[in-house]
């Protein structure tokens, strides 16, 4: 952002440079900044929450927060007005080295919905580092002899900055003898030289002293020196040469140690000793290459002795010299430039991080449940990543930049079905063979309220005798919610309706919690045949209905089940056996268990038009009567206005008893049923 303002005739013109860009890159869902290093506590960096299109107001509530992974706390946001500035010094030599791009990534999260944006800050560079030599002061020893254009190499100047701040240019101390000469070695390095001019004579100057200057290229530029001392010698007349000035070799970084590198050779015209030549690395030898290379004095051969790591340091620079062994020793000199070749050795990392846990069931598909980051310390295709998640459904990765990504659901959940997800989130590079990382997730689904009680079964029916004491527990329903905790608790109450001149709630009860059904008074089967009533759930949205039918009188319509027929002497009646789950069978009573048939533990009849051989309702022998009251209790599952016309059907009980039994009770049964006959109407169009 650039800001000028211009005053009157004469008067100065002020320019207001503030080298902050904020620029949004839709293609990319990005925001990017910059600000200059060194800059001050509380610089402005740029208006993060409006460019992010957040209100002011929404900040706290959404719990706005900035993450720096790695990077401290160099900016900050101010949540009163949104601001993103300086917080702390920002070094970009230490932040960054000498790389050319440097910037901080932040992650702006904020919740309700969870939402995360990412920011890219750049750290400019300004010219704060000078230049400096390896050495204040530098000795150099040349014998006389050496000729004109003879090169001695030098230790150039660093400058921590990057680009033009720099960028480096040398002068030397003007003199008759020497001068300085530059070459730039492809881009990668450059070599520094003292070129001899003149012809050296010991005898007329011994020592020369000339002070070298770098100069970087930033405005203003910073400076750094060195003091050469030049001894000029009268021995040796010839030095060591190496065929090249630059040697290049290429090795990967998984090498064994001992491997070797090169053989350099260097060429000395001198006889005895003025001929033998030791190598060695050149003084000050940078500690990276001592500890990871060594070179034979004798035979010039340079080896590995520690491990190589690309991701460490990809290109070592070594200077190489040959001193022969004169009395006054020559040297010669050059360079090695080991270029580490990169190989699959570092497998991806994963993080997951900001997991929304558990996850509702009725949690629409899109949602984020957690944010995932990959990285690969290799290079090229070593070094990319690729996710992947294990199972695919139901839910999915999305990349939202880089190697960033999010964990969102693709479809529905259904706690009743899985209750809870283990997701296996794998990341392989591609290298050759490729590595691989993994990071469990547990997604645990909490439930909801979705899904209503159910009954074990439509119908039940049980046998009750009359004249019962009051209170007793006829039976027991029983219905399943497949929710879980509070959403599963059920509880069962009777839809009141009238009976009669008289509330159902007067005859039976159920037990809100057990769904235990008791008899509030006895029955009677002459003042009362059929009693319906329905169990329901609290929940008005499910509605379960019961029907509780009594009945002893033969002249009804007969539910069908069993049948009755017409043989010699008068209609034969066909009971079915008893069930095994009846406990005694003799007693005249059939209970069955919650849950049984309407078969199970029941016997049943019927007679009518589908029947032609059965006798009329009016004509039914005596041998139909059924000692005792029993009543039968039915359960079934039906809409709540739904009516039921208790003449429609009606269901007995009856144990089986021996046939010697049966005899002895049959005459007493037949005497009774005669008197009844005489004093009852006929019910079968109930």
């Amino acid at each position: 952002m650039l800001c000028s303002w211009r005053g009157g005739p004469g008067s100065g013109r002020l320019l207001l440079s503030l080298l902050l860009v904020a620029a949004w890159e839709a293609g990319r869902g990005q925001l990017h900044y910059s600000v200059l290093e060194e800059a001050k506590h509380g610089t402005f960096v740029g208006r993060i929450a409006q460019d992010l299109g957040l209100e002011l107001a929404e900040l706290v509530p959404r719990l706005f927060r900035v993450a720096s992974k790695g990077r401290g706390d160099l900016l900050e946001v101010n949540l009163q007005n949104g601001i993103l500035f300086v917080n702390s010094r920002i070094d970009r030599e230490e932040l960054c080295g000498r790389s050319a791009e440097c910037s901080v990534h932040l992650e702006v999260i904020v919740d309700r919905p969870l939402q995360v944006f990412h920011v890219e800050v750049e750290v400019r560079d300004i010219n704060d580092n000078p230049p400096v030599f390896p050495e204040s002061n530098k000795s150099l020893v040349i014998a006389e002899s050496r000729p004109p254009e003879t090169r001695f190499p030098l230790d150039g100047a660093s400058d921590a900055d990057i680009g033009v701040n720099s960028a480096l240019t040398y002068r030397l101390e003007p003199n008759d003898f020497f001068s300085l000469e530059k070459q730039n070695n492809r881009g990668q390095t450059s070599s520094l030289s003292l070129v001899l001019r003149e012809t050296l004579d010991r005898e007329k100057i011994q020592e020369h002293r000339l002070l070298l200057t770098a100069t970087d290229g930033g405005k203003p530029g910073l400076t750094g020196t060195v003091q050469l001392r030049i001894s000029i010698l009268d021995v040796n007349d010839n030095a060591p040469e190496f065929h090249q000035f630059i040697y290049k070799v290429r090795v990967l970084e998984d090498v064994l140690n001992g491997t070797l590198l090169i053989r350099l050779t260097a060429t000395d015209p001198d006889d005895g000793t003025n001929g033998e030549i030791a190598y060695s690395f050149r003084r000050p030898t940078s500690p990276a290459v001592a500890r990871v290379f060594n070179i034979n004095p004798n035979s010039g051969e340079i080896r590995t002795k520690g491990k190589l790591d690309f991701e460490e340091k990809k290109l070592y620079e070594i200077s190489v010299e040959a001193v022969d062994k004169g009395n006054i020793p020559m040297t010669g000199h050059c360079t090695l430039m080991v270029e580490v070749i990169d190989i699959n050795d570092n497998a991806p990392e994963v993080t997951i991080t900001s997991l929304s846990l558990p996850v509702r069931e009725d949690t629409q598909p899109s949602a984020v449940i957690a944010l995932i980051s990959v990285s690969d310390r290799d290079a090229g295709a070593n070094g990319q990543v690729t996710c992947s998640l294990t199972p695919q459904v139901p839910f999915k990765l999305v990349s939202t930049f880089k190697n960033y990504y999010s964990l969102v659901l693709d479809s529905a959940l259904d706690r009743e079905s899985i209750s809870e997800y283990e997701l296996v989130v794998t990341a392989r590079d591609g290298g050759s063979p490729s590595l691989s990382a993994t990071a469990s997730v547990s997604v645990e689904v909490a439930d909801v309220n979705d899904n209503a009680p159910v009954f074990a079964q439509p119908e039940y029916t049980v046998f009750v005798r009359e004249n019962n004491p009051p209170g007793s527990h006829i039976f027991t329903v029983s219905a399943r919610d497949a929710d879980a905790q509070e959403n599963a608790r059920v509880s069962y109450s009777l839809v009141e309706r009238r009976v009669g001149e008289r509330a159902l709630s007067s005859y039976v009860s159920v037990h809100a919690e057990s769904g235990r059904v008791y008899a509030l008074q006895p029955l009677d089967h002459e003042e009362l045949e059929l009693l319906q009533f329905q169990p329901r759930q609290p929940n008005p949205d499910w509605r379960y209905s019961a029907s509780l039918r009594a009945g002893m009188h033969s002249s009804v319509h007969l539910e069908e089940a069993g049948i009755l027929r017409a043989g010699p002497g008068g209609p034969d009646q066909q009971w079915p056996t008893v069930s095994s789950a009846t406990p005694e069978p003799e007693a005249g009573e059939v209970s069955p268990p919650v849950g049984a048939g309407v078969n199970s533990n029941s016997w049943t009849f019927k007679y009518g038009p589908g029947n032609p051989k059965q006798s009329g309702p009016g004509e039914l022998p005596d041998k139909f009567i059924i000692p005792g009251s029993p009543a039968i209790i039915s359960i079934r599952q039906e809409p709540t206005n739904s009516q039921i016309d208790k003449s429609d059907f009606i269901t007995f009980g009856k144990k089986e008893e021996t046939k010697k039994k049966k005899k002895k009770k049959k005459g007493n049964k037949t005497q009774d049923k005669k008197e009844k006959g005489n004093s009852t109407t006929d019910n079968s169009d109930q």
